[in-house]
């Protein structure tokens, strides 16, 4: 059941939430924010996982749900953000859906925007942890939703366009947010040594131009179950629970929890 009645938060915003982005698309963000609410809520949290991908939003479809409430009602001032919590059950946690194909949600005023991150906010007594899954790039929308985060992890692969793209993300995170905690996810690696490589080239270019080191979340091995489980519109938890991207990602979700004790 969503909250309905919503107290001032006595927690710091950034203390409890995620914010998972990318420089490009295909590089499988959206995919790993599920995955992480899922394994965050196995470790018995309460998770709420926000499709923040304005325009483009798809977390409902990679879970199978037809939601009869969504963001884009919260925008048109019909309902309340707790109002279109939905329920993935099988996951244990919430979500909240954005709405596809809606270009006017990728173009708010900041001051609409904003008072999204306040409700966002208002909600952290309810969660122990709130994901953002951003909309790929370095678009305005991206950026003001990302300056109120705790962490912001960055999920590339070794192509030469998603490390570019990675990069450009993280030095205007850095800008927006000096104090930031940035750390990355190598995803679809051929290897955990070759996952390695990729990020030691990141954390280079970051150390060289940016003089800062994020450091190495994880590295998700290449699983063709991915691909199955997204074809079949449930979590790679739920269907191929035992499978290498299923357990890397677990590793992370560890990692993360081990961080913020």
């Amino acid at each position: 059941m969503a909250p309905t009645n919503l107290r001032p938060s006595a927690h710091a915003y950034g203390s409890q939430t995620i914010a998972v982005a990318s420089g490009k698309g295909g590089v499988g963000k959206t995919w790993f924010a599920i995955t992480l609410a899922h394994a965050l809520a196995r470790a018995n949290r309460s998770i709420l996982l926000f499709d923040g991908d304005l325009g483009l939003a798809n977390v409902d479809i990679h879970l199978g749900l037809m939601p009869d409430r969504n963001l884009g009602d919260v925008l048109s001032g019909r309902l309340a953000l707790p109002q279109v919590v939905t329920r993935f059950a099988p996951g244990r946690f919430d979500i909240i859906a954005g709405r596809s194909g809606c270009g006017r949600l990728a173009t708010l005023p900041p001051t609409r925007l904003q008072q999204v991150s306040d409700d966002l906010q208002r909600m952290t007594d309810h969660y122990d942890h709130i994901i953002l899954d951003l909309g790929a790039g370095v678009e305005r929308t991206v950026r003001q939703l990302v300056r109120g985060v705790g962490r912001v992890v960055v999920v590339t692969t070794d192509e030469p366009t998603a490390l570019t793209d990675a990069y450009a993300f993280i030095k205007l995170s850095q800008m927006d947010r000096p104090q930031g905690d940035i750390a990355i996810v190598i995803n679809m690696a051929s290897s955990r040594r070759d996952g390695e490589r990729t990020y030691h080239a990141l954390r280079k270019a970051c150390e060289g131009f940016l003089k800062i080191s994020p450091p190495l979340l994880g590295v998700i091995r290449r699983d063709g179950h991915v691909r199955e489980a997204i074809r079949a519109h449930n979590s790679l938890l739920t269907r191929f629970p035992n499978t290498d991207a299923a357990m890397d990602v677990t590793s992370i979700a560890t990692r993360l929890l081990t961080a913020t004790r």
